[in-house]
């Protein structure tokens, strides 16, 4: 349903761009995309299709206050400076946000194991690793992995589970904002991403090396000025 809607979404936005080009030329009114601010709507779009499609996550909600303060701004309707002001406010507010409600707007992954149409359960942890302002490193060693969730703020993460022991469907809900995230994953894994990319994006190097039949790793995540690189 969600993709469904976002689809409708995109669609509607170049039907408007394209209706008010054939207005212009019929010179039924002025229409011109190179309006003050225009660039924002590459942050508030991507951000508010993410929020459809994926759910409630700290990097979309924040590209879209800070792409909405920003088209304010280039509309003079609010003042630079303010926003300067109010940028790392936001950012710590989203934080805590997700932090207290990441789990009952998320959307998770639908998995089907096979053509019957039945419904694979994740089995997801409760672990959370972060970085913000600084660095953090996890190494999973001959323990079975059962999925997290990764925040680098202004920061780096490296998730280490080449010798983790992964033998079921997980998922990894990862957020990247000023910042990256490293994922080294054991040989054979499947890795499949969905990522909301605002400025960044993630680089998957495992497609190679991953077989047929295997647990597959889900990703889910955003990338803010910042980037995710699966090894």
């Amino acid at each position: 349903m969600r993709n469904k809607l976002s689809n409708i979404l995109w669609g509607l936005f170049f039907i408007v761009v394209g209706v008010g080009f054939a207005g212009k030329a019929f010179d039924i009114w002025d229409f011109n995309l190179f309006f003050a601010g225009w660039w924002t709507l590459f942050i508030i779009i991507p951000c508010l299709i993410s929020v459809i499609q994926n759910g409630v996550g700290t990097g979309s909600i924040i590209g879209l206050v800070v792409g909405i303060m920003l088209f304010l701004s280039c509309q003079s309707a609010i003042d630079g400076s303010v926003i300067r002001k109010l940028f790392v406010p936001i950012i710590l507010i989203a934080i805590g946000l997700n932090i207290m409600f990441r789990n009952m707007f998320r959307k998770k992954f639908v998995h089907f194991e096979n053509t019957t149409n039945t419904e694979g359960n994740f089995h997801n942890s409760s672990s959370d690793h972060s970085a913000i302002f600084s660095s953090n490193r996890v190494n999973v060693k001959n323990e079975r992995f059962m999925g997290t969730n990764l925040s680098a703020i202004f920061g780096a993460v490296v998730l280490d589970l080449r010798e983790a022991v992964i033998d079921t469907d997980v998922e990894i809900t990862a957020t990247a904002i000023f910042g990256g995230i490293d994922i080294f994953v054991p040989r054979g894994i499947q890795v499949k991403v969905s990522n909301v990319p605002i400025f960044g994006g993630v680089d998957n190097n495992t497609e190679k090396y991953s077989q047929p039949g295997a647990p597959t790793i889900y990703l889910n995540s955003t990338c803010m000025f910042g980037g995710i690189d699966i090894k």
